[in-house]
């Protein structure tokens, strides 16, 4: 049992890629990482020399404005696995690699970029792929996902739902952060089902889980 202010291990990894995810900080020399390269998602590495202070917030991304299911939910992957203090930047398409070049942004989900559709995988699962965030509750929602972003509904039954309302968001939303706002709260609620819920029905008892 932890005590007062302490959290335990699996405690602490149910919370990754929830809105209320703790800070993880690494300290680890060179030659620890290169011996076990993979990290928790979110995870901030800190010098061990420099432990009192953190790094810097990333680059920011930049992607095609209007956004509405890819560009909502890579968004949401990148902030909640990814980098948290992740900035996004919506733009018109032809601006997408000026932008990129002008303000050392990471470009994604246009063509001709490393975070793209690939074939018949849409640019989620390029993250998940590149990420190595691969786990079965990702996976779960990456299929939803590809489904409604490619029309291809008989996938996933969700995908109709999402498509619904990811265009009544973007019926809503002029400005593209805003949208992005609703939208990540929107995402939270389907990782929570591919994670939790995926297999309960409408008439199943209530069940709330951190």
């Amino acid at each position: 049992m932890p005590g007062f202010g302490q959290i335990t291990p699996a405690q602490a990894m149910r919370r990754i890629g929830i809105p209320d995810a703790p800070l993880i900080i690494y300290v680890r020399s060179d030659d620890d990482l290169a011996a076990l390269p993979r990290v928790i998602p979110t995870t901030r590495r800190v010098a061990h020399t420099a432990i009192a202070t953190l790094p810097a917030p990333g680059a920011p991304w930049v992607t095609r404005h209007r956004p509405k299911i890819d560009r909502i939910a890579c968004p949401w992957l990148i902030r909640r696995f990814i980098s948290p203090s992740a900035r996004f930047l919506f733009v018109a398409p032809t601006e997408v690699a000026e932008v990129a070049d002008r303000f050392g942004a990471i470009p994604f989900d246009i063509e001709g970029v490393a975070f793209s559709d690939r074939g018949d995988q849409c640019t989620f699962d390029a993250l998940l792929d590149d990420f190595g965030l691969h786990t079965d509750a990702l996976d779960r929602m990456a299929n939803v996902i590809r489904a409604a972003d490619t029309d291809r509904h008989d996938l996933a039954p969700q995908a109709a739902g999402l498509l619904a309302l990811s265009v009544g968001l973007s019926r809503m939303c002029h400005d593209d952060l805003t949208q992005l706002s609703a939208g990540i709260a929107l995402y939270d609620a389907l990782y929570r089902w591919a994670r939790d819920g995926h297999e309960e029905g409408h008439d199943w008892p209530e069940v709330r889980k951190a």
